[in-house]
């Protein structure tokens, strides 16, 4: 097993323009948008008016010793406070609505997109990373629009009235504080920069730790074999502290930025308020007035403060958004055809591979085949043997169309594979892989897999074929029994009789079965090479077999090494002609 590396190939993007990518799933829900707006309006205009309502205070009611006065503001100040409570719950409810909206139609759009992406990608790129970028990432984004961007709105909103109502309080003053901003604001971008290359990391690194664990916890029957906990554990501790070494980087870097934003924004006001406290004992500023341009002052200082603080928020997500969007930007190189090829009905299940030369990515220097050519008839049942690595796992692949071919065609009733729609061409073939594939949902719902409207009738029909029947009769809930996540309620043999009752239950006109009966015993094999060749009757049977025994009735049997065909023919012929099968057939049948 190697370290974690980032294996999700990056484009160049800028930070703050992946987050572009929300407007879209924001902008279908209009209604929480523009009450979230309305609201944070009222809010804001109800707090910008409290200084005003101080100045009054002072200059008018102390001044005069008027309690009529005093009344009518305290009484002003408490009517406001309620818009406030009232404005400020309600932008709460929308943005937040708003947020989970947004982010579920994210995560819906992001797990689309990654489920149709084709094998290559997957072969490329770690699971545990992917379910990073759908759980930690999306969270992310989450916090940015459900708070972060609400507070960084509601801040800036009260900057920009905070400074006009500055400017009109006291024009000399508040072009004092003009001067000095841009010493304040000149650190804080210079310094974002590096906290956003902190944050990147931070969250690559939080990935790295899914990516091992979800490796890790899908082989634990193979770590357990191998006394692995103690390595396991300490190649999981050693992400979590390369994760954590990362988060305290980016901690230290906003913590620096947060408390530099205040010491440069509260003594730029603490300069300029010296400067309005000397007008005051001048006598050229009302007490009154002075309080009012500090309020206003205050409330600029402390949203520009919010803002710096948000802004590290805002570009951890802009980094998760980064990622997420690289995933939305991906393509699958297996796609369906502008203008597809119906596939004739009924489909016969006539196959042809003609002249195929095939190399896998991860291989390019080695051919998996080389000049392949099969024609297979419909109806006709075809074993693929020889020894690993010779190709035979390979064609079925290439059936699938989980690869495409460098060189020569492979046709399906006369039609190239690249023309027909993939769920058409995979709507045709059904598959009993070598490693059976079991989800944790009821034991009918997984033999419902291949084909989702059959009904309990022929659910059980197919059970009975592929001889899973009685042991499914026997759970405790009977067919609606939840068989765990990757079956591990079942033994392998229990397994693979239900992959086998989900091929036959999709009745597709071509069956490919890979070591279909690798993990049964002697006599529930019988019992399933006779069900497999009762489902196979009538249509195209395609079989990759590492025990001959289970192949000898065969129509034809290719032989198969290095990607080549190197014989062809029944189980008697092969055995007469000598060659590769027959010295694979003398070292099984002698043992």
């Amino acid at each position: 097993m190697t370290e974690p590396t980032d294996r999700v190939r990056r484009r160049p993007v800028r930070q703050l323009a992946a987050l572009g990518t929300l407007w879209p799933l924001m902008r279908r829900h209009r209604a929480l948008a523009g009450g979230w707006l309305f609201f944070l309006a009222l809010s804001s205009a109800a707090t910008l008016s409290l200084p005003v309502a101080v100045r009054h205070m002072i200059d008018r009611g102390f001044a005069s010793h008027d309690s009529a006065l005093v009344n009518e503001t305290f009484l002003a100040l408490f009517v406001v406070a309620l818009v406030l409570a009232i404005s400020t719950a309600a932008r709460y409810f929308c943005i937040s609505l708003l947020g989970e909206r947004a982010i579920a139609a994210l995560r819906d759009l992001l797990y689309s997109r990654i489920i149709r992406l084709d094998v290559a990608f997957y072969e490329r790129t770690r699971v545990g990373e992917l379910i990073s970028r759908l759980g930690t990432d999306t969270e992310v984004v989450q916090t940015l629009i459900g708070s972060s961007i609400s507070i960084a709105l509601r801040s800036a909103v009260t900057v920009v009235g905070a400074a006009a109502l500055m400017v009109w309080t006291s024009p000399r003053l508040a072009g004092l504080t003009g001067l000095v901003i841009p010493v304040v604001i000149v650190p804080i971008a210079l310094y974002g920069r590096r906290l956003a290359k902190l944050s990147r990391s931070n969250q690559d690194r939080i990935a790295d730790t899914s990516a091992i664990a979800n490796e890790t916890l899908n082989a634990v029957h193979a770590v357990k074999a191998y006394a692995r906990e103690a390595v396991e554990s300490a190649r999981y501790r050693d992400a979590v502290q390369r994760a954590l070494g990362a988060a305290q980087r980016r901690i230290v870097a906003r913590a620096i930025l947060t408390g530099g934003v205040i010491a440069l924004i509260f003594g730029a006001i603490t300069l300029v308020l010296w400067a309005g406290a000397r007008d005051v004992l001048a006598g050229s500023m009302d007490a009154g007035l002075l309080s009012q341009f500090v309020l206003y002052a205050v409330m600029a200082a402390g949203s520009v403060g919010a803002l710096g603080g948000v802004w590290g928020d805002v570009l951890r997500a802009a980094g998760s958004m980064g990622r997420i969007r690289e995933l939305l930007a991906e393509h699958p190189s297996i796609a369906d055809p502008a203008q597809p090829t119906p596939l004739p009905k009924p489909t016969r299940g006539e196959i042809a591979f003609e002249q195929v030369e095939f190399h896998y990515p991860t291989r390019a220097d080695k051919p998996a085949l080389h000049d392949f050519n099969l024609r297979i008839r419909p109806g006709e049942t075809v074993a693929l043997v020889g020894p690993s690595g010779a190709g035979k796992s390979t064609v079925f692949n290439l059936l699938l169309r989980f690869h495409d071919p460098q060189r020569g065609r492979i046709l399906l009733d006369g039609v190239d594979l690249r023309a027909l729609e993939l769920d058409v061409l995979r709507g045709a073939l059904a598959l009993v892989p070598q490693e059976t594939v079991i989800f944790g949902a009821s034991a009918a719902d997984n033999i419902r897999f291949g084909r989702t409207d059959a009904d309990d009738a022929s659910v059980r029909a197919a059970a009975r074929a592929a001889e899973a029947f009685e042991f499914l009769s026997e759970q405790p809930d009977g067919f609606e029994t939840q068989l765990g996540e990757r079956g591990v309620r079942l033994s392998g043999g229990q397994r693979q009789r239900i992959a086998i009752a989900r091929a036959i239950l999709k009745d597709a006109p071509v069956l490919l079965l890979d070591e279909a009966t690798s993990s049964l015993d002697a006599q529930s094999e019988a019992a399933i090479q006779a069900a497999l060749e009762r489902a196979g009757r009538g249509r195209t049977t395609l079989v990759i077999a590492h025990r001959l025994a289970t192949v000898q009735r065969a129509d034809r049997i290719v032989v198969m090494d290095a990607g080549r065909i190197i014989a062809d023919g029944t189980h008697e012929s092969l055995l007469r002609e000598g060659g590769l099968y027959a010295e694979l057939a003398r070292l099984q049948f002698a043992a």
